[in-house]
C-alpha cells in the first residue's frame, strides 16, 4: 500500500499524521498556492502535476495504491484532475471533505452560485466589506469599486489587488469567535463575502456575523463529478483497512 494525499487542509493534516502514526507509506502533495505550507509528517512535493494526464502518470511511476483526495472545497480544478486520473490509472479514489455550512436561525445569508454572482450581488451604495475568498479571484471584485474591502489572507500578494480601496490583514485560520467579532467591530464591517468552505476553522465570522447582524453573501461549493466522499479521517482509515483485506472482497 503506498497513498497520495492531496492536501492542504486541516483534514489533510489530520489524516497524514493519522498514517505517520501507523507508519503507513504516504505522500503528501501541496499546489503550492501558499508560500509556508504547514510542515507534514509525511514526504511532502510541492507544485502541480501537470494536468490530468501529470497526475495519472504519477501515481503509476510511484506505485500509488490510494489516492485521497484532502483539497479545498473550491479546489473544484484539482478535483476534477484526481477523478480523471484515478479513473485512468485505476487507482481507487477517496474524498475527504468537509460538511458545508447549514443556515442557523438569526442568519442574514443570501446564497450565490459563483464568484460572478456574488460580485453582482454587491451592486449597490458603498460598503465595507470583509471579502474572505482568499487571493485567487480577488481582481472579480474590482467590477465594485465602490466599496471598501477588507481582505484577510494567509500571505501578502506579490502585486496589489486592483481594488481601489482596500485594506489587508495577514492571518491564517483556525479563527475565534472573539476574533473575528473584533475584526468585524474594527473596521466597521457591514457585509461579509464567502465562500461555503464548511469545517470549524472558519466559521467564526459567520458566528460573528449572525452576533452582530452582518448580511453574509455564501458563495455555494461548486458540482463536481460523482465520487466516493466521506467527511472524517475514521472513515478514510477503514476505506484503507477494508481495501487492503484480502478477505473483503470474498465477504470473508
Amino acid at each position: 500500500m503506498k497513498i497520495l494525499i492531496l492536501g492542504g487542509t486541516t483534514e489533510a493534516s489530520s489524516l497524514a499524521t493519522a498514517l505517520a502514526e501507523r507508519e503507513v507509506p504516504a505522500l503528501f502533495s501541496y499546489a503550492g498556492r501558499v508560500s509556508t505550507p504547514k510542515p507534514q509528517p509525511l514526504p511532502t512535493r510541492v507544485g502541480g502535476f501537470g494536468g490530468v494526464a501529470g497526475l495519472a502518470a504519477f501515481l503509476t511511476e510511484q506505485r500509488i495504491t490510494h489516492l485521497v483526495d484532502a483539497t479545498h472545497p473550491f479546489a473544484e480544478q484539482m478535483s476534477r484532475n484526481a477523478v480523471a486520473a484515478a479513473s485512468h490509472s485505476g487507482t481507487p479514489l477517496i474524498a475527504l471533505t468537509r460538511s458545508p455550512w447549514a443556515p442557523q436561525a438569526r442568519d442574514r445569508c443570501t446564497p450565490v452560485a459563483d464568484v460572478e454572482a456574488a460580485v453582482q450581488a454587491l451592486a449597490g451604495p458603498p460598503q465595507r466589506i470583509l471579502l474572505a475568498i482568499g487571493r485567487q479571484q480577488l481582481a472579480a471584485f474590482a467590477a465594485q469599486p465602490q466599496h471598501h474591502y477588507l481582505l484577510r489572507l494567509v500571505d501578502a500578494p506579490e502585486t496589489p489587488p486592483p481594488l481601489p480601496r482596500h485594506h489587508i490583514v495577514l492571518d491564517r485560520g483556525p479563527f475565534t469567535l472573539a476574533g473575528d467579532l473584533a475584526l468585524l467591530r474594527e473596521h466597521a464591517i457591514q457585509r461579509v463575502v464567502c465562500k461555503n468552505a464548511g469545517g470549524t476553522g472558519a466559521i467564526a465570522k459567520l458566528d460573528a456575523a449572525r452576533r452582530l447582524g452582518v448580511p453574509v453573501v455564501m458563495i455555494e461549493r461548486p458540482a463536481l463529478p460523482s465520487r466516493h466522499e466521506v467527511h472524517s479521517v475514521e472513515a478514510v482509515l477503514a476505506w484503507l483497512a477494508h481495501a487492503s483485506d484480502p478477505k473483503a472482497d470474498r465477504g470473508v
